[in-house]
């Protein structure tokens, strides 16, 4: 997301999107039907008649430099993705939420078995949660980003209390990309598949200026480069109970 501090210095008129860039967001538009559209008119004709089976669920940052197709290089039909405010996934409540019921429809309907939480660097969410006092003036984005405070703690304690701001701001994105795998895990349709060995978690890190991601290796708990090794996987799918007696209890 765009740094809080330039938004906050922004005025209205600055804020307003020019004509001049609609313009292109319309031209764009047209190019895609008359230049894009008719070279992948099979792709699309057979998604429209047989649906989406996306390979993975992707909650990545709304921040419009983050684009998960872009950086997957992946089509039309191949990721089920869910947007927001710093990546954040809200501990599950019977509350109707967009996020808890992207996550429920893409495991349960979809049948996706891997989901990717994305940070990102230079993540304004994270400098907002670093700040709050920049957000009295948005309320809903600072109750948002409660979600995320577990995050806050981590780096408020357990790290060096002589990290410059940057430093700070890159661990949150960090850390919090692992909090919000944890509130993942907590969700019923996620549990369940986790437990039967049929869903696979994993948590990267986009770095906006060079194009690497990290990838958190839930073994270690820390973050690897994935182009000098094998993908690192946060959760691995693992099937299991919490007993083997079943049938020895149902005799009782």
């Amino acid at each position: 997301m765009t740094g809080f501090s330039d938004l906050r210095d922004n005025t209205a008129s600055d804020i307003v999107l020019p004509y001049s860039e609609l313009g292109n967001i319309i031209d764009g538009v047209a190019r895609f039907r008359a230049d894009v559209f008719p070279h992948q008119q099979a792709l699309y004709s057979r998604l429209a008649g047989d649906g989406q089976q996306p390979k993975a669920l992707v909650i990545s940052c709304s921040d419009s430099r983050v684009v998960p197709e872009l950086i997957t290089q992946c089509g039309p039909g191949e990721l089920f993705v869910c947007r927001n405010a710093g990546n954040i996934v809200p501990p599950y409540t019977l509350t109707s939420g967009g996020v808890s019921a992207a996550i429920e429809y893409a495991v349960v309907a979809l049948g996706v078995r891997d989901i990717v939480v994305c940070g990102h660097s230079k993540c304004g969410a994270m400098s907002g949660l670093l700040h709050p006092d920049h957000l009295t003036e948005m309320p809903n984005v600072a109750s948002w980003l409660r979600h995320a405070e577990a995050a806050r703690s981590i780096v408020c304690t357990a790290y060096p209390a002589d990290i410059t701001e940057a430093e700070a701001i890159r661990a949150l994105a960090l850390e919090n990309v692992s909090c919000q795998l944890n509130n993942l895990r907590g969700h019923p349709s996620v549990a369940a598949r986790l437990a039967a060995g049929r869903l696979t978690l994993h948590g990267w890190f986009f770095d906006i200026k060079s194009g690497t991601i990290l990838a958190l290796d839930g073994e270690t708990g820390r973050f690897t480069d994935v182009e000098n090794s094998e993908l690192p996987i946060a959760h691995r799918p693992s099937r299991r109970l919490a007993t083997s007696g079943l049938h020895a209890i149902a005799a009782e």
